[in-house]
């Protein structure tokens, strides 16, 4: 790949980079094809793969895979962090004389690191132009420890593939002054196929979107996985590669970021995009979501691969000593259920199906069982987990022990049905004891573990994964002094009978059908903003929007 450095205007010397590129050689062939229909006992399967399970990649791809397998070495990442602090001590780096390497760790293919100095305390901000008519600016005010200094580090993200990349950089000084700093960039390919421009439908001003970038996590591929994050005029600003299966969500500390790379492992990045662990569940597998105590420990969902069931544990990972510890086996506090339950037609004894965790403090979390269709609060899981109440159909639970744990339902409404991506949210106005929780309502009626059950006894009449008219945004009122949940908000959305995921971002709701391939963002009369749509394989999994504010992007101090 070629560079040229100018200075505000003028051309200036072309400086000399240790570019890992990603040459156009390198890029991935398409090998499958896209997958409109997806059968409901695939959807059960949802794509497990495993680290090494690259059977049907190019020999283009398995050669990117290779690459991919050494970014997520830690060992290997604190070599390339050693060789960038030699390279900094080799000269003095200014603004006339930036360092500048593409991508040096390998966790964004659309990224540069930038180090260089000023004489003068000053704050960094930068903007991307491409000469493309339909591809807008990005721009965006980089992390600094203190809002000004003078030592500058960071990634720059959003490159465009296959096209020269304008990238300006505004240097801001006390006084409000500012210098500039102009890179023209010709960046290479993309290691994947995605689309660089979304097919997008506009239905209101862009101007109500909440700031952001979608993180699309989970578009599931038989070859290679990535995550991808698309700005709000739907163009990719990031590719960051995975070594199979998916990420489930975004979760940060002070200094990193925390994904999952595999069925197996996770990963921490630090804000330069350098990893600096590494985790491996060991005879565990991750899957659907993952989330931080107020200890700063990671519970995380989980298959014992050692037991004759899947997706009921869940995990404790200490991110100091890397150590896993199972904390909470639904089986122990459901046996008498679980006996009752019938392997899927995966083969698998899935009868729980647990796809979202959220941790609510004092050591209780809300699980969400997309299997039964329920949502459970456990109390006390680091020492002695019990069910304190569930959230589901009375009918449903009327012939086992477990029905007298049930909230009453406050009003006339058909209750959740194969629900993901419940989220726990509370709000100054409420009293003790109450909180909101809000999801996607797949709207399926279905357990392929209790056959017997006829879910549209209940109002929930579609058992297909995508032949459903609509599923459903939906917001309860949770009172655990009266032992009662409502609805007190919900909307229509596209029908996904399987996956999928709903996000409250400022006063609008993302929305991800998952296999319609789409995702909404809605303003707060739950009226459609924009439409993006995704040339899907076999779903997207999740779309999160994160701001990044104090990881890769200025901190905003909101009042």
């Amino acid at each position: 790949m070629k560079k040229r450095i100018m200075t505000a205007g003028m051309l200036a010397m072309i400086l000399a980079m240790g570019m890992t590129a990603c040459a156009n050689a390198d890029t991935k062939e398409k090998s499958t094809t896209k997958k409109e229909q997806v059968s409901e006992s695939d959807e059960k399967k949802e794509q497990k793969m495993s680290d090494n399970e690259a059977n049907v990649m190019n020999e283009k791809q398995k050669k990117i895979y290779e690459k991919i397998k050494k970014t997520y070495n830690a060992e290997e990442q604190q070599k390339i962090a050693d060789e960038l602090e030699k390279k900094k001590e080799s000269q003095e780096y200014t603004l006339s004389n930036m360092l500048i390497e593409y991508n040096p760790f390998g966790t964004n293919t659309q990224s540069l690191y930038v180090y260089f100095e000023t004489d003068s305390a000053v704050k960094v901000s930068y903007t991307i132009h491409v000469k493309e008519d339909d591809i807008a600016d990005f721009s965006r005010n980089v992390y600094q420890d203190e809002e000004y200094q003078k030592e500058h580090e960071f990634q720059v993200i959003g490159l465009i593939p296959d096209t020269e990349n304008t990238i300006t950089f505004y240097i801001t000084n006390e006084d409000g002054s500012t210098d500039t700093k102009e890179i023209v960039y010709e960046m290479g390919s993309l290691y994947g196929e995605e689309a660089v421009q979304l097919d997008t439908d506009v239905k209101q001003s862009a101007d109500k979107l909440e700031d952001g970038l979608y993180v699309v996590l989970g578009n599931d591929s038989p070859s290679m996985d990535f995550m991808y994050y698309y700005d709000n005029n739907g163009v990719l600003r990031g590719e960051v590669p995975l070594l199979g299966y998916r990420s489930h969500r975004l979760i940060f500390d002070e200094n990193s970021m925390y994904y999952s790379i595999s069925e197996k492992k996770m990963a921490q990045v630090n804000r330069l995009g350098q990893v600096t662990k590494v985790y491996d569940l060991g005879n565990y597998k991750l899957h659907h979501d993952y989330v931080f105590d107020e200890n700063g420990n990671m519970l995380i969902l989980a298959t014992d691969t050692t037991q004759d069931s899947v997706e009921d544990i869940v995990l404790k990972l200490d991110v100091n000593s890397g150590e896993v510890t199972e904390v909470l086996d639904l089986g122990d506090l459901f046996g008498e259920y679980k006996k009752t339950c019938v392997k899927n037609s995966s083969d698998e004894l899935d009868w729980m199906h647990i796809n979202t965790i959220q941790y609510i403090g004092n050591g209780s979390v809300l699980l969400s069982s997309r299997e039964t269709s329920t949502i459970i609060k456990v109390d006390n899981i680091y020492d002695g987990p019990v069910v304190s109440y569930m959230i589901g159909e009375k009918d449903f639970w009327k012939d086992t022990s477990y029905v007298s744990l049930l909230l009453n339902k406050k009003g006339d409404f058909t209750i959740q049905g194969g629900q993901h991506t419940i989220t726990y949210e509370t709000d100054e106005s409420l009293a003790d004891g109450q909180y909101y929780l809000y999801m996607f309502d797949n709207n399926i009626g279905i357990s392929e573990t209790r056959p017997d059950y006829d879910w549209s006894s209940i109002g929930l009449k579609v058992s297909s994964a995508v032949d459903g008219k609509n599923s459903k945004y939906y917001k309860y009122l949770v009172d655990e002094n009266e032992g009662t949940f409502e609805l007190v908000d919900s909307f229509k959305v596209p029908y996904s009978g399987y996956v999928s995921s709903a996000q409250e971002t400022g006063d609008n709701v993302l929305v991800d059908s998952g296999l319609k391939g789409t995702f909404t963002e809605y303003d707060a009369d739950h009226k459609a903003i924009v439409t993006y749509k995704m040339d899907y394989e076999k779903f997207i999994y999740r779309v999160f929007k994160y701001k990044f504010d104090g990881f890769y992007f200025e901190k905003v101090n909101n009042p």
